[in-house]
């Protein structure tokens, strides 16, 4: 069944445009689904809207393999696939270790931060049977080394070098590839140029899809809301409220 999925979603490029978002529990899961996404992300942003955590990189693989079990249980009709999270990619044996692990929990496809610097990495998850979803352009893993979330591609160097990592990428195996801030023009060239779907994420409108944390889209995320979510919904707002009307007729039953 997931290489169903798998090549549901390859054979979606040119044809209709993908729309994926990020589940980390059963119900949101269940809900999800229920509106007939294609894909179905267990992000390592859990980390930062679920967890808590400053940045993915405190994420374990222990973590990842907990909600992808819990998202399994709806079992959603969309494909299901999940983040190889902070350091569990930095040798071939490890990666597919990870990958493997993460399939047991229930994923059906495991998404890896990285192009030809990784690809012996990803050759040897495919190598296993393995589907793997790219991850190119600002890689969230190695934003604290970079010091932020900057924008990729907008020097001539950085769009060879994606244009590079993409092709590489196609060429290996993936089924599709997300591009996150990557800048627009060079996110529509990958597009144009390679034979699997592009899935942006603050990369422009020409991707063959595009990507979003659930809680930003919700407006639920603590916090803030990145810039690159043009429209959200403010259900924090609403959520609080209830709370506030729920437990005012607890405190004060009188008045209700």
């Amino acid at each position: 069944m997931s290489d169903e999925k798998v090549k549901r979603i390859r054979a979606m490029k040119g044809r209709e445009r993908i729309a994926a978002l990020t589940a980390y529990d059963f119900a949101m899961a269940k809900m999800l689904d229920g509106t007939g996404l294609p894909l179905l992300l267990v992000g390592d942003s859990l980390g930062m809207v679920v967890l808590g955590y400053p940045d993915t990189t405190r994420v374990t693989l222990a973590e990842m393999e907990h909600h992808v079990r819990a998202v399994a249980r709806a079992r959603p009709k969309a494909l299901l696939a999940a983040d190889l999270p902070f350091g569990a990619c930095t040798t071939p044996a490890t990666a597919l270790e990870s990958a493997r692990r993460l399939l047991a929990a229930g994923a059906e496809a495991v998404k890896a931060e990285g192009g030809r610097n990784i690809l012996p990495q990803i050759r040897a998850i495919l190598g296993d049977g393995i589907a793997v979803l790219g991850h190119l352009g600002m890689l969230p893993q190695n934003a604290v080394l970079e010091g932020g979330y900057h924008i990729k591609g907008k020097t001539a160097e950085e769009r060879l070098g994606l244009i590079a990592d993409a092709l590489a990428l196609a060429e290996a195996g993936a089924f599709a590839l997300v591009l996150e801030l990557v800048a627009a023009p060079v996110a529509a060239e990958i597009t144009r140029q390679i034979s699997i779907p592009t899935i942006g994420i603050g990369s422009g409108p020409d991707c063959d899809g595009q990507i979003l944390v659930t809680t930003d889209l919700l407006g639920t995320s603590p916090e803030y809301i990145p810039k690159h979510v043009k429209k959200h919904w403010r259900f924090a707002e609403q959520m609080r409220a209830a709370v506030v009307e729920w437990k005012e007729g607890v405190v004060h039953p009188d008045r209700t």
